[in-house]
This record gives C-alpha cells, sequence and structure tokens, in this order.
C-alpha cells in the first residue's frame, strides 16, 4: 500500500454506452483481482444515481472500468474531480481527446506520429456516394472497441449502408492494411507488442468472444519495427497528455518496412477482461493481473 493508505476502492463498470458488457467483465475482473491484493471492493453499476453512491461509499480511490462515451471521454472524470476521489487512468482533457479519433490523429501529426488520411463527414454524404476512393473504413469518430465499424472494400459499386445507430458525422479512414499490432503504456514504462491475429476484420466479435482472436506476444517482428512500437505508444501517450495505462493499437505493412507502420488510436481505458491485451502484455513482463490493478489504483489522482 502507499503512504496514501488506500483502503476502499470503487470499481466502476457498466454504465450506459455501447460497451456496457465489455465494461462489466473488465470491472468484475478488476475488482476480484483488487479483492486478492487485499483491498476493501465496492462494486459500483454506474447510473444516474453515480454521484449520490459515491459520496455514500466514500471511497479512498475509484476504479475506473467503464468503457465508451461518458466513462472514458471526460465525463464521469469531470465528476470525480469535482467530488475530489482519486481516480485511475487519465483525467478529463486527455480522456476527451483520445477519445475523439480525428483530434487524436490531428496530435498525432502534430507529433509527428504517422497516420493515414481521415475526414468526418455526415451519416448522409456517406450513404449518398464514395466520399473517399475505396477501400477505407466508416466508424463513429467517439466510439471504442471497435464498435460501428464499416469496412468498404476496393471495387465497391455503392456506398455503405449505415445503421440507424450510427451518428449523423461520422469518422472515414483511409484503410490501412496489414498486420493488427498494439502497445501498453504504464506510466512511463511501453511493455511490449503482440501481434492480433484473426481470420477476417479485426471487429468487435473477434475482439472479445472467446477464440475470436488469437495474440503473439510478444510480436514476431523486426526489432526495429518492436522499437518504433515502444516508441510511438509512449510518443501518443505523452502528447495526448495520458496518465497511468494506455494501449496504442498499430497497423504494420510488412512491404513498406518502417514506413509501413502507422497508429490508428490510443485507448486511455484499455479493456481488463479475460481476453484483452493489456493484463496479457503486464502478465509477459513480469506484472500480474493483481499487481497491475494495484499499481493502477495506487496512481490514481485528480488532475485538479
Amino acid at each position: 500500500m502507499s503512504s496514501r493508505a488506500i483502503r476502499k476502492v470503487a470499481v466502476l463498470m457498466g454504465g450506459p454506452s455501447a460497451e456496457r458488457e465489455v465494461s462489466l467483465s473488465s470491472g468484475r475482473d478488476c475488482a476480484a483481482a483488487l479483492r486478492d491484493e487485499g483491498y476493501e471492493v465496492v462494486e459500483l453499476d454506474a447510473g444516474p444515481d453515480l454521484a449520490a453512491r459515491l459520496v455514500d461509499i466514500a471511497p479512498d480511490a475509484v476504479f475506473n472500468a467503464l468503457h465508451g462515451r461518458w466513462g472514458e471521454d471526460g465525463c464521469v472524470q469531470g465528476l470525480l474531480e469535482w467530488l475530489r476521489i482519486p481516480y485511475t487512468h487519465s483525467g478529463v482533457m486527455a480522456s476527451a481527446m483520445a477519445m475523439d479519433k480525428e483530434r487524436t490523429k490531428a496530435i498525432y501529426r502534430e507529433h509527428g506520429l504517422p497516420v493515414v488520411p481521415s475526414i468526418l463527414a455526415s451519416k448522409a454524404d456517406v450513404m449518398a456516394a464514395h466520399v473517399m476512393d475505396a477501400p477505407y473504413v466508416v466508424k463513429p469518430f467517439n466510439e471504442g472497441s471497435s464498435v460501428g465499424v464499416y469496412l468498404v472494400q476496393e471495387g465497391a459499386n455503392a456506398p455503405p449502408k449505415l445503421s440507424d445507430d450510427m451518428p449523423e458525422i461520422v469518422m472515414v479512414e483511409a484503410f490501412a492494411p496489414g498486420r493488427e499490432l498494439t502497445t501498453t503504456v504504464v506510466g512511463d514504462r511501453a511493455l511490449c507488442v503482440t501481434d492480433i491475429l484473426t481470420d477476417g476484420w479485426y471487429d468487435y466479435e473477434a475482439k472479445y468472444a472467446e477464440g475470436g482472436s488469437r495474440h503473439v506476444v510478444p510480436a514476431d517482428i523486426p526489432k526495429e519495427i518492436e522499437a518504433l512500437c515502444l516508441d510511438y505508444a509512449l510518443r501518443a501517450h505523452q502528447a495526448l497528455g495520458c496518465r497511468g495505462v494506455t494501449r496504442t493499437d498499430f497497423r504494420w505493412d510488412e512491404a513498406r518496412g518502417a514506413d509501413g507502420l502507422i497508429l490508428l488510436e490510443t485507448n486511455t481505458q484499455p479493456g481488463m477482461t479475460p481476453t484483452s491485451l493489456t493484463p496479457e502484455q503486464a502478465q509477459k513482463t513480469g506484472m500480474s493481473m493483481g499487481a497491475l490493478c494495484a499499481w493502477m489504483v495506487e496512481d490514481a489522482s485528480c488532475d485538479r
């Protein structure tokens, strides 16, 4: 335990976002790991009465296991700042910036980090005609876990038909071919690189279904690419003003060597489920699930 004597931890999970079920799974696993580390843990499904329940529980720190909008985009972080309860992961500004994929890419560009071209467009325009040459990807600019992602293949005759629950403004991004790589940052340290293998598109099902993907960790890639992933992930973490734990995702086109490595996004609250990448990377670098969760709790703070 730290000198702050953190004993009681409220684990926030669930909530109203499209990633509710993933968050519930993350939260339960993190709560169990923290109990094993000796903390008193209260599991809290985040709802409209969240502020009142936190005041009643009076935790020493909050472990934020929420995913998606409201829990990952600066909203709940602002509430926790108001209540002056130390919390895990990034603060208000970094959370909001990283959740907005187009703003994230603008920050990447400013810091010399490689990305593919992208634009914001109305849902109506995207369904009316191709707004960029295929192949391209259409996705919400403020969701995670590959929620609502459409891949438009090269040679597609018609633009995509987007679902009714897609937002009115979406992000359209040139498709980046190649291998799916990812790197976790814990504090000021990039852990390692995972190569994510799937039989098709790395979508929501592939991320969270049992057997949906296979992880090679550490990735069997050239040392130069490994070093770039570690460097880029840490630089992205710092450029966005993140703290705690983040995970940055890449695509790597082997045929282009180092020039084929591009950043996709930085996740300020990576999944902590049994199939998640961050706990797996921590384990490979000598940090158990319990030790990782405990580190995050002891690192918890308020920005102001």
